[in-house]
C-alpha cells in the first residue's frame, strides 16, 4: 500500500519543520545531558478532491539536517554532514523511492477519505524517528495525527489507536494492520536502519551537535497590566543548545504565575526566550531571574530586579551634575571675563594716543572680551557633553 511508503524510509528521510506538529505528535525536546534524536514530520494539507501541500524535513535534536524538494523531487541536504555514513547509491535508491511516494500519497489518501468519509479540509501529520542511548537498545517512534489529534501509533509490530480518537482510528488501523510484509519491513527501518544511519550522522556532525553557546540574560518592564501592578520580563538569548531552563524566583523559590514564552531561533542558529511574571508593584523587591542551561555547567545566571532600571538613576545623576557644575562654571566665568576686560583695555591704552584710538581700542576690547567668553563657554560645553555621552 502506497500510502505507507514513506514510513518505510524513516531512518533517512526527512518530515518535520514545524514545531506546533512536533508538539500535537508528543516529541519534546531532549534534555541536554540526553542523547538526541533523529526524527522526521510529514505535513500534509488536503483542500479538497484535487488539491493537496506536502511538507517534509528531518531533524537531529534542534538542527534541521534535511528538507523534502516537491518541485524537484529531491532530498536536500543541509549539512555538510547531512549523508552520515550512508553511501551516494544508498541515498539514490532511497530517493527513488520518495519519489514514488510523494506522487502516489494524494491518490492514495483520497481513496481512504473516500471509504472512511472524511471531511474536507482536513490535515495529516506523522512524526517518527529514533534515538540511540548507550551501552542500551536504541529507541523508536512512530505517531500519526488527523486534524491535529493524536490518531494512531506503530508499536510492537502493531499499529494502535491513540486513546480517545473513536472508531475511525479503530477501522484504519484495522485495515493497516492486514498489511504483514509493510509492518515487518516498518519494524526493520525503525529498529535498525534508523538507529544506523543516526549513528552516522551523530559521528559525522558531532562538532556542530555538541556546540554550546553561553546565554545573555536582561531584564525589563513590560506594559502594565494594571494599576499598582508589574510585568517583570526576564529575557534570555543567544544560547545553544536549545534546552533551557528560566524561572522568576523569590530567594530560592520559584514564583507561580511565571509565564514562559515559545523559545525562538535567531538568525545565528542561536535561540532566544521571554519569560515574565505579573506581580504587585510592592513584591517586585529582592526578586531575581534565574538561568539554567549545559553551556554554563552548573554556574546559573541570576540577574537581580532592583525596582528602578539602572539606566534612569544613571540619567537622573547625570543631570544634577551637569546643574552643579553649569553653576559653578557661569560663576567662574563672570569672574574671568571681568579681569579679561581690565587687563585687554587698559593694555591697549599704553598704545594709543588720541582720544579717537582710545575708544577703538575700548571697543576692540570689549569684542575681544565677547570672544574669550564665548570661546570659553563653548569648551565648557563641550566637555560637558563628552562627560554626559560617557555616562550613557
Amino acid at each position: 500500500m502506497l500510502l505507507l511508503l514513506p514510513l518505510l524510509f524513516e531512518g533517512i528521510l526527512c518530515h518535520g519543520p514545524g514545531t506546533k506538529a512536533a508538539h500535537i505528535l508528543g516529541l519534546h525536546h531532549p534534555a541536554a545531558e540526553e542523547p538526541p534524536a533523529f526524527y522526521l514530520l510529514q505535513t500534509s494539507s488536503f483542500a479538497n478532491h484535487s488539491w493537496q501541500h506536502t511538507q517534509s524535513s528531518a531533524w537531529v535534536g534542534e538542527l534541521q539536517t534535511h528538507r523534502w524538494d516537491n518541485d524537484m523531487g529531491t532530498i536536500v541536504f543541509l549539512r555538510p554532514w547531512s549523508q552520515g555514513n550512508f553511501s551516494e547509491e544508498e541515498l539514490k535508491h532511497l530517493q527513488a523511492l520518495l519519489q514514488l511516494y510523494f506522487h502516489s500519497f494524494p491518490s492514495q489518501v483520497q481513496e481512504l477519505s473516500s471509504q472512511f468519509q472524511l471531511k474536507y479540509p482536513f490535515e495529516i501529520q506523522v512524526l517518527s524517528g529514533c534515538r540511540l542511548h548507550p551501552g542500551k537498545a536504541s529507541e523508536s517512534f512512530l505517531n500519526a495525527a488527523y486534524q491535529g489529534s493524536d490518531f494512531l501509533s506503530f508499536q510492537d509490530n502493531s499499529w494502535k489507536p491513540s486513546p480517545g480518537a473513536g472508531s475511525l482510528a479503530q477501522n484504519v488501523c484495522k485495515l493497516l494492520n492486514h498489511y504483514r510484509v509493510i509492518k515487518e519491513i516498518m519494524k526493520r527501518i525503525l529498529r535498525d536502519t534508523c538507529p544506523q544511519f543516526l549513528a552516522g550522522l551523530l559521528e559525522a556532525g558531532k562538532s556542530e551537535l555538541e556546540r554550546q553557546v553561553k546565554p545573555e540574560a536582561w531584564v525589563s518592564k513590560g506594559p502594565s497590566p494594571g494599576p499598582g501592578r508589574l510585568l517583570l520580563v526576564c529575557h534570555v538569548s543567544g544560547f545553544f543548545p536549545k534546552s533551557v531552563w528560566v524561572r522568576w524566583m523569590r530567594g530560592q523559590q520559584e514564583l507561580p504565575g511565571t509565564q514562559q514564552g515559545e523559545v525562538l531561533p535567531n538568525a545565528d542558529t542561536t535561540w532566544y526566550l521571554r519569560v515574565t511574571l505579573n506581580v504587585a508593584a510592592g513584591e517586585a523587591t529582592g526578586l531575581t531571574c534565574r538561568v539554567k542551561h549545559s553551556s554554563l555547567r552548573g554556574h546559573d545566571i541570576i540577574i537581580h530586579w532592583d525596582g528602578y532600571p539602572i539606566f534612569l538613576i544613571l540619567i537622573c545623576l547625570a543631570v544634577l551634575l551637569t546643574l552643579v557644575m553649569l553653576v559653578v562654571a557661569d560663576s567662574w566665568i563672570k569672574k574671568q571675563s571681568s579681569n579679561v576686560n581690565i587687563c585687554s583695555l587698559h593694555g591697549l591704552r599704553l598704545n594709543v594716543p588720541t582720544k579717537v584710538n582710545i575708544q577703538e581700542a575700548r571697543n576692540l576690547g570689549h569684542q575681544l572680551c565677547l570672544a574669550q567668553k564665548s570661546w570659553m563657554k563653548n569648551s565648557f560645553l563641550n566637555k560637558c557633553k563628552i562627560s554626559l555621552s560617557k555616562l550613557r
